[in-house]
C-alpha cells in the first residue's frame, strides 16, 4: 500500500509501497481503514526538518500523519470499543501511564508520550495499527472527511480553554491558518468578540469570512489600529499561532493590562521579551500544546453540530498519491486544510447546517 515516508533526518519525504498490516492487530490495538487525513504543521515542521524534531531520528523510515478519520477493519485481544465497522478519529498522542503528570491525570503531559506520526507509524496512508484506547466512535451524520478535523479542531479548543476565554471578552487571534482560523471560531462560538488577522493572507482570510469571522490584514494596517476599529477596545487575551518570534512581541504590546497572551504556534527562534513591561503591566503568557480528551470530545461535538460550517476548513482535498504536491500546497498561504485521500476513500457527503 501506499504511504508517506520520513526516509532521512533531512528535509524531504518519500512516497513508497509499504507492506499492508496482516495477521490482525496485537491486543489493545485496531487496524483502520483511513478515510481522510490532514496534513498539519508539525507535518511540515518534520517535512522541513526544523530543529527540535530530532527526536524522530532513531525511529526513521516512519510514516507521517496524526490528524485521521477511518473506519475499523479489525481488532485485537481484549477489544470491546471500538469495534469492526465502527468510523473513527484518534487522538494521536500515546501516554505511559507511569509517570508522574499520567498518575495525576494528565496525560497530555506525559513525559514518555509518542505521538502517531512523529514516533511511530501514522496516517498519510491506507491502513494503520493504532491503540484502541486512543479512538473516538464519531456520529453517524459527521464524513470521514469533515472528521479528519477532529484533532486540529481539539488544539484550537485547548488553546482557547487555556486563555480562559468567555463571553464579552475582546479577543485578537494572530495566524489564519487551520488552528488560528478554528481558535477564532471556538473563542466566537463562546461569546467573544475576536478578530482574526494575518499578514499578506488574502485566500486565507477570505476562507475566514465564510466563517463569519471578523478579519483583518496586517498588509493593510498595523495591529493595534485593526484591533480597535474591530474590537473598539484593547483586547482581553490574545492567542498566537503564527509560529513568528515577532507575533508573541507584538501580542503581548497589543494585550491590556493584566490581559492573557497564549501561545499555541512552534517557534523556530527564540522570543525575546521586553519582561520589565510585561511585569509592570501584570501580563499572562501561557503555552498550549497538544490537546486534551475532553477537548477532542468538545471537538467531535462541534463538528456534528456545525459540520456544513466547520468544513469550510477544507480548502483542498488530494489523493494520496499526490502527498508531494500537498505538501507544498500546505507551505502555501493559499491552504487553510489540505486533506490527503487515500485510494478508494469514500466522497464527502454533503454536510447538514
Amino acid at each position: 500500500m501506499l504511504a508517506l515516508r520520513k526516509t532521512q533526518p533531512a528535509p524531504g519525504a518519500a512516497l513508497v509501497d509499504v507492506p499492508r498490516p496482516e495477521g490482525g492487530p496485537p491486543p489493545g490495538q485496531v487496524e483502520i481503514r483511513i478515510g481522510a487525513a490532514g496534513i498539519c504543521g508539525s507535518d511540515l515542521h518534520a517535512f522541513e526538518w526544523t530543529p527540535g524534531y530530532e527526536f524522530m531520528t532513531p525511529r526513521l523510515p516512519l510514516t507521517m500523519g496524526h490528524e485521521f478519520s477511518g473506519i475499523v477493519r479489525a481488532v485485537g485481544e481484549g477489544v470491546t470499543d471500538p469495534a469492526p465497522g465502527d468510523r473513527v478519529v484518534c487522538w494521536p498522542t500515546i501516554t505511559c501511564g507511569a509517570c508522574e503528570s499520567c498518575h495525576d491525570g494528565r496525560p497530555q503531559d506525559c513525559t514518555a508520550r509518542h505521538i502517531i506520526g512523529l514516533h511511530r507509524d501514522g496516517g498519510f496512508t491506507e491502513s494503520i495499527v493504532a491503540p484502541a484506547g486512543n479512538c473516538r466512535v464519531i456520529p453517524d451524520g459527521l464524513s470521514l472527511q469533515t472528521a479528519a478535523l477532529a484533532e486540529p479542531l481539539s488544539i484550537a479548543v485547548n488553546a482557547v480553554d487555556i486563555s480562559g476565554t468567555g463571553p464579552g471578552d475582546a479577543v485578537v487571534v494572530l495566524g489564519p491558518g487551520p488552528i488560528g482560523m478554528a481558535a477564532a471560531w471556538v473563542a466566537r462560538n463562546r461569546g467573544a468578540d475576536v478578530l482574526l488577522v494575518g499578514l499578506d493572507d488574502g485566500e486565507r482570510l477570505a476562507v475566514a469570512t465564510t466563517l463569519g469571522l471578523w478579519t483583518a490584514d496586517l498588509r493593510d494596517e498595523p495591529l493595534a489600529d485593526a484591533a480597535r476599529r474591530v474590537l473598539g477596545r484593547t483586547p482581553d487575551r490574545v492567542i498566537e499561532a503564527t509560529g513568528a518570534a515577532a507575533s508573541v512581541t507584538a501580542g503581548l504590546e497589543l494585550l491590556r493590562p493584566r490581559g492573557i497572551l497564549v501561545v499555541a504556534g512552534i517557534h523556530k527562534e527564540p522570543c525575546p521579551i521586553d519582561l520589565t513591561a510585561f511585569v509592570r503591566q501584570k501580563k499572562q503568557m501561557r503555552g498550549a500544546h497538544d490537546t486534551t480528551s475532553e477537548a477532542l470530545s468538545e471537538a467531535i461535538r462541534l463538528l456534528d453540530a456545525h459540520s456544513a460550517e466547520l468544513s469550510r476548513l477544507i480548502t483542498h482535498r488530494l489523493p494520496l498519491e499526490r502527498a508531494l504536491e500537498a505538501i507544498d500546497l500546505a507551505r502555501s498561504r493559499k491552504a487553510v486544510k489540505v486533506l490527503l485521500l487515500p485510494p478508494g476513500a469514500e466522497p464527502e457527503a454533503k454536510e447538514s447546517a
